[in-house]
Formats: structure tokens, sequence, C-alpha cells
């Protein structure tokens, strides 16, 4: 009997847990498991099917100026493209910059077309030389379609402006990194680029490193061509540069500019006050299309209207016009240093002109140009206001745009105008390349917005959230335990 003993208990083990299986508390028990399992499989299943999708759907931008999120111009771009684009993305591992390997993710899910690819330098140590002699640093780009590329240094998509620091004390910062590699995808897929014939024998100034990033940013080839041995433009001419000429158009090559915007041309002229020589021709461009322009150096007294205590420095107002308004929704100043007057006189020509940029009421030219001795008003000097820039155009959309200033694109005053000045030249330029996407996309600034309150704000602020509000959560606690044991008591 007592080997039985343990078989009895076993089965007495048995009878209590199929009872038990039969209560009230254990089928719940098992309706909770069950839906426990079924809950975990639909978020588990969520989840994977969550992170199959495209960036765009999962990750949302909410910092303050959009630095995840693609302007239509990019994503235009972007969603035309035919052939296979690559980008590169040199980087070591461990070192991914968050915001470049973000805006990669939003390329990458736009276009099939488009892949990005990692290449860590550790491992593939001399992969960037077959595509670039530059130095290459983490976190630059590489952009490639076909035979064609393009680099994009790290140091390039982040810009730094110390120019600030005579206002706020503080180096201006911003992200440049959606226009960079949007006009790379551009050039790499472009099988013709618009040409821009730079105009040489005259002197012209050649171009600075300002006007050279503007022109490869626009995916704009340039070419010097000179019109001495030339009986007509180039056909293959989408814009002709005149970049501080110093000496003067023959009457000849004059005619042929002439005969260039009445067809459909587009000329920018960068050319301000005369020096030492006569450029009767070179005005007369201007003359051409109802403008003409004042002897002399602009000098504007109104506060409002010059920089850094210079009133030869000027910040022009500016007008409305397809090629300033992008600038005047950003509030962007520019900066115009040592300008001639324009005067615009036929309003009821072939052309339609309008002032770009313009100086106040308070302003008026130095008729001694480069040799003035005091910014004082003179006899002989000429009132203004004055236009600074002037955009003219025909019925054949033949167009003139002339910048009364030889040095807007220089880079010290282009830095001191946070870029501004390089903006208005772009702007310029794709003023007649309106199939260029890219061109209206601008870099996206860093910089942090402060909020700024008096002591006496700050020191209420304080009080009410250091006293006020855990005075009030106390006196509510000490209610709250005084109404419980009175309710207890009862």
């Amino acid at each position: 009997m007592k080997i039985q003993k343990p078989k009895i208990k076993f089965k007495r083990f048995i009878d209590k847990q199929r009872d038990y299986l039969n209560t009230r508390a254990a089928r719940i028990g098992g309706y909770s498991f069950v839906m426990s399992i079924v809950v975990l499989a639909i978020v588990i299943a969520v989840n994977i099917f969550v992170s199959s999708l495209p960036t765009k759907y999962t990750q949302f931008d909410i910092s303050a100026v959009k630095l995840y999120s693609l302007t239509s111009s990019s994503k235009a771009v972007v969603s035309n493209i035919e052939d296979d684009v690559t980008i590169y993305w040199i980087c070591q591992s461990g070192q991914e910059n968050a915001v470049i390997e973000k805006l990669l993710d939003v390329y990458d899910s736009l276009s099939d077309k488009l892949t990005v690819v990692k290449k860590d330098p550790d491992t593939y140590p001399t992969f960037a030389k077959e595509y670039t002699d530059e130095k290459v640093t983490n976190n630059s780009l590489i952009v490639v379609s076909g035979d064609k590329s393009r680099y994009i240094s790290f140091e390039s998509m982040y810009k730094t402006d110390a120019s600030s620091y005579y206002t706020t004390g503080s180096a201006s910062q911003s992200f440049d990194g959606e226009s960079l590699i949007t006009t790379a995808i551009d050039y790499v897929v472009s099988d013709v680029l618009p040409q821009a014939y730079v105009l040489t024998g005259h002197g012209e100034a050649d171009m600075s490193n300002t006007m050279k990033t503007v022109l490869e940013k626009a995916n704009v080839e340039t070419k010097e061509f000179s019109l001495l041995n030339e009986d007509s433009v180039p056909e293959d001419a989408a814009i002709i540069l005149v970049n501080s000429p110093a000496k003067d158009l023959s009457d000849k090559e004059l005619s042929i500019l002439e005969s260039y915007m009445d067809n459909g041309g587009h000329i920018i002229v960068l050319s301000g006050t005369e020096n030492e020589n006569d450029l009767t021709n070179f005005k007369g461009l201007l003359t051409y299309v109802g403008v003409a322009m004042t002897d002399g150096i602009v000098i504007d007294t109104n506060r409002d209207n010059y920089a850094f205590e210079y009133p030869y420095f000027l910040l022009p107002t500016l007008g409305e016009s397809d090629i300033t308004n992008a600038l005047v929704e950003d509030n962007s100043k520019v900066i115009m240093p040592i300008a001639a007057g324009l005067t615009i006189e036929n309003t009821a020509g072939a052309y339609d002109v309008k002032s770009l940029l313009s100086s106040s009421s308070d302003s008026y030219s130095k008729a001694a140009g480069y040799s003035l001795s005091t910014y004082e008003k003179e006899d002989g000097d000429i009132n203004g206001p004055f236009s600074l820039a002037i955009s003219a155009e025909n019925s054949s959309e033949g167009s003139l745009v002339w910048i009364a200033s030889d040095y807007l694109l220089d880079d010290q005053y282009n830095s001191y105008s946070s870029g501004a000045n390089s903006d208005f030249f772009m702007n310029a330029l794709s003023w007649k390349m309106a199939d260029n996407e890219s061109l209206s996309i601008r870099s996206k600034s860093l910089d942090y917005n402060y909020l700024t309150i008096s002591a006496s704000a700050a020191t209420m602020i304080k009080i009410i959230m250091i006293g006020v509000i855990p005075l009030i959560y106390l006196l509510y606690g000490i209610d709250e335990v005084f109404r419980r044991r009175r309710y207890s008591l009862e």
C-alpha cells in the first residue's frame, strides 16, 4: 500500500488542476494569455511593415528650418531622373553626420533610380581618388551617373559667416546640403548644360571665387570669347557675362550685342563707376534699353541704406521683380559697394525696364568719383534717388541685367551680405533659365533664435515655477489628506 501513495497523490494533483481549469478564473487567465500573444504578434507585424516603408512616410521633420525636408525644386529634379544615379557617402563607421544621414534617406526614398551607398575610407582608402583629386573629408559625397561625377565636400555643405560678429557677436551658420546635392544630381544627368560666354578683350576682371561658385552651382558652363573676330554671338550662348570691363567696346561689338538682345539673347553686366577709361559704348547698351548712367559714386546719407558707417557701402531697397522677390521674402540685404547711379529715362520704348535695387531719396552721386575727398554734398553732385541695378526685357524675351558695381561679387562683400549678393546674381542668372529647377534652392540657417526677457520677468517666472506651483500642489495634498480622514471617520 505504501508503494501506491505517490500515484494517489499525483492523481489528486491532476484532478485539482483539471478542476482549476474549469473555473472562471482559469478561463479568464487563458483568454488574457491568448490575447497577449495576439497583440504582441500584431505589434511585431506593424513594426516590420513600418520599417519597410520609405523614410518620407515614417520620419517627420520638426526642425525649425526644415533641414530634412526637400523643396519642390529638389523633388522635381529627383523625380525626373531617367538614368541611374549613385550618391557615395564617404564616411567612417560611427562618424556619420546625423543631418546628412537623414537628408540622404529622404533623397533615397524619392526615386528608384537614385541609390545611396556608404563607403568607409578605412575599408576603401583609394575609392574617392577615382572621382576627385581633392582631399576627401569625412561625410563628403560623390554623386555619379555614367561617366559624370561631382564631389561635394563636407565643408561646403556647412557654411560659417563671420561677418555677423559685427552685429550679433557670434558667427552665422547655414546648411547648404540640399542645394549642392540637387545641383550635383542635375549636373550628372544633364546631357547639355547652359553655356555662359564670358566676354574678353576689354580688360575684364577675373571671376571671383563667389562668381565661379554661383556658376558651378547653377550648372552653367563658361567659355571665354571675344567679339573682335566674330560677326555674331555663338548660337549656343544662353548668357553673355561682362565682368567689370576696363576698356570700351567698338561700334561693331556694340551692334552685335544689341542685335543679340533684340533676338532673345540674355546679357548680364557688372560695371559701375568709371575709373580712368571712357566706356561710352558699353554704356550705350544702357542707352539702347532706355537707361542712363550718372557719373560718379553714389553716396546715401540715410542710415538705413548703408553699412559699416561707410555711406558708399550701400544697402539698397529691393524692387519688385522675378529676380528680387525671393530676396524680399527672406528679408535679405544686398550690399552694393562703390556703385554708380542709373536713371530710367525711356519707359515707353521696346524694352520694359525695372529697377531691381535703388538708393534712398537722401542719396546723391559724387561727381568726383574715385577722386572724392569728402562725403559731404558739393556743387556738381547729382541728387538721387538712383537705380543701382536694372533689368530690361523686350517682346522676344531678350534681356539685359546691369549691376552698377564692379564689387558686388567680391568674396568679402558677399560674405558681409551673408550670401545675399550671390543669391541676387544667381537669380539674375536664372531669370531666363526657368527649366533649371535647382537654381531656386537656398541654404538653411542653423542659427538659434533666443528668447530674451527682462530681469523682472525672469524673477517672476522663478517665483511661479519654484514657489507658487509647488505650494499649490502641497496645499492640494494637505486638503486631500484631511478629506480622506474625515471620510474614514464617518
